[in-house]
């Protein structure tokens, strides 16, 4: 009662000054804590503090760096094959059962190839090439990529080829690897996809395939930005590669059976010197009677002349499809 009555007592000015001085108190905490904000900002950004950790995940999806001494796994594991199992098996597919129908677009390749030639296409530009606004205008047959049933096995067998061949030699980004004969890029867009820039070298002597993996496979994957080195010649010569590159990988698939043996043996003459002592490893498919045909013993003093050893044979099997592939090894023993 006397609190109620002290209170009721006090003079207007003083209610009055009271009532004014919370907003004064308030606009001074408000300014005192902007202050303080800006001074201790201002404190951080001058401090040598240590850098903030970078995410697992940003570290995960991350390309390697070649060099960096890290072992990258290129084919799929048990886990990943039984992964994609259980996804099909968890959405009710029956791959062994379904047989693909034609969706949207129900023409075969023939009949979007005559549409292409008749229409030039769903849309197109007139005029001549300079006043073209496609960049790289491509042959109807390559947009319906017919190329793909023109080599060996299916397209898919590619990535097989890759991943023996990549892992037998254990490659990683920064290695070099060159290719006798990439045709129209079947295996080698995974190597230009996996590798540095500049990495992957191919010499190749048809035109018709080299105008399908230039003008359209290496466009179609985005991989233009890659910048491979793909020369034409048949003549097992080197020189435009550069007389100082050595690789870690030199693969023919299917290529030296189709080659005169003396043009075979002039081109491995022409290749150890290019191929890294010890680790560098030589690979050919399918079969080396280039080499048989001499004999055994005549055939391994050649190799040894060359400096050349034989590793053995190998085989690998298909992801997709039921197939194999006999792989031959070859390695430099002295510098």
């Amino acid at each position: 009662m006397a609190f109620l009555s002290s209170s009721s007592s006090s003079s207007p000015a003083m209610q009055k000054g009271i009532f004014v001085s919370i907003p004064v108190l308030v606009l001074s905490a408000s300014f005192a804590a902007a202050a303080f904000f800006l001074l201790s900002s201002s404190f951080s950004s001058s401090c040598s503090c240590p850098p903030s950790i970078p995410s697992p995940l940003n570290n995960a999806v991350e390309a390697p760096v070649g060099g960096s001494g890290v072992d990258v796994r290129i084919s799929p594991t048990k886990d990943d094959i039984e992964w994609v199992r259980d996804l099909i098996r968890s959405n009710g597919l029956h791959m062994q059962k379904n047989e693909l129908r034609k969706g949207i677009n129900p023409r075969t390749r023939d009949q979007q190839l005559i549409d292409l030639k008749q229409y030039k296409g769903i849309s197109h530009y007139e005029g001549d090439e300079a006043n073209n606004h496609t960049a790289l205008p491509c042959p109807g047959e390559l947009l319906v990529e017919q190329h793909h049933s023109n080599y060996g096995e299916p397209w898919a067998g590619g990535r097989d080829v890759f991943e023996f061949l990549a892992e037998s030699a254990k490659l990683k980004p920064n290695s070099r690897v060159l290719e006798i004969g990439c045709g129209t890029l079947r295996v080698g867009l995974h190597f230009i996809r996996y590798l540095s820039p500049q990495h992957f070298h191919c010499l190749e002597k048809d035109e018709l395939s080299l105008m399908a993996a230039l003008r359209y496979e290496l466009p179609s994957q985005g991989l233009l930005h890659k910048r491979p080195l793909i020369v034409r010649g048949d003549d097992m010569e080197f020189s435009k590669f550069g007389s100082d590159t050595t690789y870690d990988l030199i693969y023919a698939s299917a290529v030296f059976l189709h080659m005169p043996d003396k043009l075979v043996w002039t081109g491995l003459e022409r290749l150890v010197e290019k191929l890294k002592p010890y680790d560098g490893r030589i690979f050919v498919s399918h079969n080396v009677k280039f080499c048989s045909r001499l004999g055994g013993d005549k055939c391994a003093q050649k190799l040894a002349s060359l400096g050349l050893e034989y590793l053995g044979k190998q085989t690998h099997d298909s992801l997709l499809f039921n197939h194999y592939e006999i792989w031959f090894g070859f390695r430099r023993f002295k510098t």
